[in-house]
């Protein structure tokens, strides 16, 4: 993989809404059933807010119940890293942007078929890409 794209606090907050920066920059969440994407039913690609980077597709989207947008899988497993979450009392695998570190989410083995796992991704983390 290239570089890490990295770049200030303040370079971030220049492109980025302050939901979205404090969910994809500093860790955080938005509350179930209040993003854009969580009901989204188009076709195409979800890619990083910060960085652009392709992410899902919108064939492995499904309706978890959540409120947040929840994904089978990624991409390619080197689209996204993961690392162990300690925060808030929990143990939980969160979900990074390979190519910038924005946090996505987390994923939990409790998913559908055919892998078992659920990402569960922030809408403020995301961009929508139509397919043409």
């Amino acid at each position: 993989m290239a570089d890490k794209i990295q770049k200030s606090d303040d370079e971030w907050r220049q492109h980025l809404t302050p939901e979205q920066f404090h969910v994809a920059r500093e860790h955080g969440t938005e509350p179930a059933f209040s993003g854009c994407y969580y009901n989204h039913k188009g076709e195409g690609t979800y890619q990083c807010i910060c960085c652009g980077t392709p992410l899902f597709q919108s064939d492995d989207k499904f309706d978890s119940g959540t409120g947040w947008p929840s994904f089978t899988q990624p991409l390619s497993a080197s689209v996204i890293s993961t690392h162990a979450d300690h925060s808030y009392g929990m143990t939980r695998v969160e979900v990074l942007c390979s190519a910038c570190d924005a946090h996505l989410g987390h994923v939990f083995p409790d998913g559908p078929a055919p892998t078992g796992q659920r990402y569960c991704i922030n809408s403020a983390s995301l961009d929508f890409k139509e397919s043409k």
